[in-house]
């Protein structure tokens, strides 16, 4: 029935789809194998993509050249730019998206990327010659061959659902696990894990008063995550936000005593940053109430997600204690929350390609990586597609470096540091957060997309003038001189010192109280620059005219790091034998056998003497 493939996706989650697409869309062959066709890219938890650094991380993706920003973009029903009032650093996108045609899409999308086949099936074993993998067998016995295989199982690998003092065995509700890999990777020498999620109730938004919340609108000019031609939202559906209170966690605290987590039945270690809301109530017992954000799931459904109320315990307490939110008075319930339990692989057996050390041509990506989210898993996937899909043709593989992308970020800490709870991706984890922001990731990205054979020349050289266009505005800014009779009476109204001379207009944006727009409003005129360039473009002007300063200083920081970064070590070292390292950096060395000194720097328990040690020895 089958022919060989090049790459074998096993698992059809956000890391799944993203794997399968990118592989493909380079040339190779590949199946796509998953439980259920009908959940190809199932937003199992929240209906929403992007968020602080995590939305970073999807137009990273997109300016690579793969889909997620693209099927967000498709299926977007509220968008807001997060944190527009801090430093640009800091903005990051976030979208609602309708559940059920975002799944859609993607599938849409697959079934649409020649070199991609699908199969409905659970995958229960590796086949292998020697130590390098060449296919896989099935729950139907089929054994299917392969160059290489990528496995994003998520949560499926003997996942363990947890309500009050029910469990059963299952990778999403209504779904099974999946068995037999895990324990092929134990045989073969892998060190696995247990870690915890959880998800809230779902219910009838027809049963909730909305007139006791608070209205969340959208942006009233969103914007997108695709930096293709995908339209922006002509509408958008409003969200809701409201509070617990005493009674809901007096209510809750009825239901401890059956509690999985608080009874211990639950070993796994759960997100420490999105906590349930019995984790919440029982650490923060001071605090009288914690924010519920009400969520369509969609355009049409009437299902509500109720986030900040994920939970695992007995549906009676969840239903009891819901319904004493304000506006939940009289919920009608759709189905519980619930905590899962599932199967990770720690991510120091891997290499920075996503590739493990023990198997060649073994690829992991997402949840069982030991991550959390829909944008962590997808990057992954993204990534292990492109690399599996170079390494089976001998072409150079992909790294990104933490300097260059957030995707960079996040693999090196888990190759490098390890994650003994669910990696979650936050703007404090990158230390160039200033160079790495969501406008400027197709700038960054989108020349390594381009030469890989990702995205056209002609997208490319969409880029290219926005870096030239807004570079001539900044260009006329540093010339053009403004005369204090077209600008003071704009900057005292902005609370800001008049000019008593002709000033260049660089020098009054630097100010923080003034921007375009109020330059605009001015007498200078400036609209007859700015009418000629569209808005991403004049947006990326004003921040390079904002921080040109402090994007100096960071990339005089990113140039000095280099020289570690850039020297390369082989994997084969020995460090036993370089008894001058500590011990424990000798064990740390051997485990991780890092590609750089810059990574072996960040190695916990490598302390700087260590590095000094590496770098006298490899001097010689």
């Amino acid at each position: 029935m089958f022919k060989k493939y090049n790459v074998i996706v096993v698992g059809a989650g956000h890391a799944g789809c993203e794997a399968a697409a990118a592989a493909a869309n380079l040339g190779s062959s590949v199946l796509l194998i998953t439980m259920n066709m009908g959940t190809i890219a199932q937003m199992s938890c929240n209906p929403a993509m992007g968020g602080v650094a995590k939305g970073q991380i999807v137009r990273e993706i997109d300016a690579l050249g793969g889909y997620s920003g693209i099927i967000t973009d498709k299926t977007t029903i509220q968008f807001r730019m997060l944190n527009r009032s801090k430093g640009p650093a800091m903005w990051s996108p976030r979208a609602q998206n309708d559940r059920m045609r975002f799944g859609e899409e993607w599938r849409l999308m697959l079934e649409q990327t020649p070199n991609v086949d699908f199969w409905q099936d659970t995958v229960v074993d590796l086949l292998l010659n020697g130590d390098k993998v060449c296919g896989i067998k099935t729950s139907l016995g089929i054994e299917i061959q392969a160059d290489s295989v990528i496995l994003t199982n998520g949560t499926f690998l003997n996942g363990i659902i947890h309500i009050g003092e029910k469990k059963f065995g299952g990778g999403r509700t209504g779904e099974k696990s999946a068995t037999g890999l895990t324990e092929k990777l134990v045989s073969l020498g892998f060190e696995a894990g247990r870690m915890k999620t959880g998800t809230p109730p779902r219910v009838d938004g027809r049963s909730l008063d909305y007139s006791k919340m608070e209205e969340q609108w959208g942006d009233p000019n969103p914007g997108k995550f695709s930096f293709t031609d995908t339209a922006l939202p002509i509408k958008q559906k409003c969200c809701w936000i409201t509070y617990t209170n005493l009674a809901v966690h007096e209510t809750l605290k009825e239901g401890f005593e059956k509690s999985p987590m608080f009874t211990g039945r639950i070993k796994g270690l759960g997100p420490r940053y999105c906590p349930s809301i019995e984790d919440k109530i029982n650490r923060f017992a001071e605090r009288e109430r914690h924010q519920i954000f009400v969520e369509p799931e969609g355009w049409d459904t009437v299902e509500i997600y109720v986030n900040g109320f994920s939970t695992s315990l007995p549906e009676d307490v969840q239903y009891k204690a819901i319904t004493k939110i304000a506006g939940f008075e009289n919920a009608k319930m759709f189905r519980p929350g619930y905590a899962i339990e599932y199967d990770f692989f720690p991510p120091t057996q891997l290499d920075l390609t996503l590739e493990t050390k023990r198997i060649k041509n073994l690829f992991l990506a997402g949840q069982i990586n030991g991550t959390t989210g829909y944008e962590e898993a997808a990057c992954q996937g993204f990534m292990a597609g492109i690399n599996a899909h170079q390494k089976i043709n001998d072409l150079h593989e992909l790294i990104l470096k933490r300097s260059e992308s957030y995707i960079g970020v996040l693999i090196d800490d888990l190759v490098t540091k390890g994650t003994e709870e669910p990696y979650r991706m936050f703007t404090s984890r990158a230390e160039h957060r200033l160079l790495l922001r969501q406008d400027n990731a197709d700038i960054r990205l989108s020349p390594i997309g381009f030469e890989l054979g990702l995205i056209t020349e002609e997208r490319l050289a969409k880029v290219n003038a926005k870096v030239n266009n807004s570079d001539k505005i900044v260009s006329y800014l540093k010339q053009k001189a403004v005369q204090p009779g077209q600008v003071n009476q704009m900057l005292e109204e902005l609370g800001t010192a008049p000019i008593n001379q002709n000033v260049k207009m660089f020098q009054l944006i630097t100010r923080p109280q003034v921007t375009f727009a109020d330059m605009r409003k001015s007498d200078v005129p400036f609209d007859e620059l700015l009418n000629k360039f569209d808005q991403e473009t004049i947006e990326q002007a004003e921040i390079k005219v904002k921080y040109e300063s402090y994007f100096e200083k960071e990339l005089e920081i990113v140039n000095k790091m280099k020289r570690m970064e850039n020297h390369e070590i082989n994997p084969e070292f020995n460090y036993i034998n370089l008894v001058s390292l500590s011990k424990e950096a000798r064990e740390k060395l051997m485990r991780i056998k890092p590609r750089t000194l810059g990574q072996a720097s960040r190695i916990s328990g490598v302390s700087p003497s260590d590095i000094s040690v590496l770098m006298v020895h490899m001097s010689k």
